[in-house]
């Protein structure tokens, strides 16, 4: 648990990406890391690389305006802010590349009870039980901040529902969140810099990480209705192939049990 809560170590971050374009700024306490680095790009005080990670967040977002808490030191919570050299319209791919990120880093830290997996179009599973959520938004035409939280050391008396886990609970009980964070944003840039590549490659390699892909899902729209499909691809934009031909670009996703 020590390792787990260990503060964050900006000496060690810093000489970890000295040799990177990011650069990253830690606070104690915040409402929330995403709120705030939006805020200094629309103020041009903040550019490509810029990284907020906080130590607690008071009021943390998801996706589509959802809040979180967790306690001081038992998440990893950030946000960073990067220019894409791809059109606007291809942008619906970058949650889906800071996920894949994830579950890289993931799989190199952590050994865990069983494989981490990509539920479209934000979150990150293990046991189909929540361990991370990405919230990708557009702050212009070129600008995004994606913001990440990971769920590090809760305890399941910590977790804010049944559906959610974390590192340490799944197995991971040396993860350092200093070592995460450096690894975490080295191989975001690997996977920024194959996709403004344009390698097609990338769409194969999110389906064989995806446990939404060839399952029954209910997709509940921003307007409230509700329907179920099956979810049989992903597009060069990142939208969701639903039954073979539809594609869905917004909504909220849960798996279905087989019968």
């Amino acid at each position: 648990m020590e390792t787990l809560r260990a503060s964050l170590d900006s000496e060690r971050i810093y000489s970890a990406l000295k040799n990177s374009y990011w650069r990253v700024s830690v606070v104690d306490v915040t409402g929330s890391t995403h709120t705030d680095l939006v805020a200094q790009i629309r103020n041009g005080n903040s550019k490509h690389g810029d990284v907020l990670v906080s130590e607690f967040q008071s009021a943390g977002r998801g996706r589509l305006e959802r809040s979180f808490i967790a306690p001081a030191r038992s998440a990893l919570l950030f946000s960073f802010h990067i220019k894409p050299h791809r059109p606007v319209d291809t942008w619906g791919w970058l949650p889906l590349l800071a996920g894949q990120a994830l579950i890289t880093t993931i799989s190199k830290l952590c050994t865990l009870s069983t494989t981490a997996t990509l539920k479209w179009p934000n979150d990150i599973l293990i046991n189909e039980k929540k361990v991370a959520g990405l919230l990708s938004e557009k702050v212009s035409d070129e600008a995004v901040v994606i913001g990440i939280g990971i769920n590090v050391g809760m305890t399941k008396e910590e977790l804010p529902t049944p559906l959610a886990t974390s590192l340490s609970i799944e197995g991971c009980s040396q993860c350092d969140r200093s070592d995460f964070l450096s690894l975490y944003l080295k191989t975001f840039s690997e996977y920024l810099k194959r996709w403004e590549a344009g390698e097609a490659s990338l769409i194969n390699e999110y389906a064989e990480l995806s446990s939404t892909i060839g399952r029954a899902i209910s997709i509940t729209a921003p307007d409230g209705k509700t329907r179920q499909a099956h979810a049989t691809g992903i597009d060069q934009s990142g939208a969701l192939i639903i039954d073979g031909a539809e594609l869905i670009t917004v909504g909220d996703v849960a798996h279905l049990r087989s019968n």
